[in-house]
């Protein structure tokens, strides 16, 4: 079995077969699904489909692209969607320097509260970093993150990177770009983790594996994702799904 850990099954892409797209995962061993919030309305929308799915749980923050328009409304509503049942982080937060939808600054003091606000109520970050390696590890110490833990999600970084990243107590997770056949670095990263460390995630409907690359992505896919890396690592595949699995339900305390 495995678990996806981190997906948007909220967004539109989703509408027309949601019913069937839950379906395929639990067709192809996926056990349990994280769905993420980006914004107030998507992690209104993660806490419902929480509550409407016995194997979906739900994340609840603000991206860096959306840093800007979160209102203290937005601010004040997050905690406490945070306290429903089957919430598990507080995420998707973190930087963008790639598409920079935000200015820096916002960006960065919206990660701050966010870390913040994680060490209060004793969940784990799922963390967002597109070329804002520096400021994300620099933000990460000074705020202490690594008293609750948490996953840089949809890692793109080198194994330096991914060491300082492991330094701090976090876990790393490895979506579609680790399939693509122009991604040696990422695979590198895929073969050095931990094994204790390490999570798989779809990032749906964005980031399709090999062979689907540049198709909508799905839950069912991650099976793709933890075929490649235990190819990569050497190992059986269901010795991969056991290590990432139960390292999930570890940080997630589900």
């Amino acid at each position: 079995m495995l678990i996806d850990t981190h997906a948007h099954l909220d967004l539109a892409e989703f509408d027309r077969d949601r019913s069937a797209v839950l379906d395929r995962a639990r067709a192809n061993g996926i056990d349990s699904i994280i769905n993420i919030g980006f914004d107030l309305a998507s992690s209104r929308r993660s806490v419902a489909f929480a509550a409407r799915f016995p194997q979906i749980y739900a994340a609840v923050g603000i991206h860096p692209h959306d840093a800007a328009k979160a209102d203290e409304a937005a601010w004040a509503a997050i905690p406490k969607l945070a306290a429903a049942p089957k919430v598990v982080a507080i995420g998707e937060i973190g930087l963008d320097y790639y598409r920079d939808l935000s200015p820096r600054p916002v960006q960065q003091a919206a990660f701050r509260r966010q870390i913040r606000m994680a060490r209060e109520l004793n969940l784990p970050v799922i963390v967002h970093n597109r070329d804002a390696h520096a400021d994300t590890l620099r933000i990460l110490r000074e705020e202490k993150a690594g008293d609750t833990g948490g996953v840089l999600h949809c890692f793109s970084g080198s194994w330096e990177v991914a060491r300082e990243c492991l330094a701090l107590g976090f876990h790393i997770s490895l979506a579609g770009p680790v399939t693509f056949t122009n991604a040696p670095k990422l695979q590198d990263v895929a073969r050095k983790v931990p094994l204790e460390r390490l999570l798989v995630e779809t990032d749906c409907p964005y980031l399709a594996p090999a062979p689907h690359r540049g198709k909508r992505n799905e839950p069912a896919h991650v099976r793709l994702v933890a075929e490649k890396i235990a190819a990569l690592r050497g190992m059986p595949l269901a010795a991969l799904a056991a290590a990432t699995t139960a390292n999930a339900r570890r940080l997630f305390r589900f």
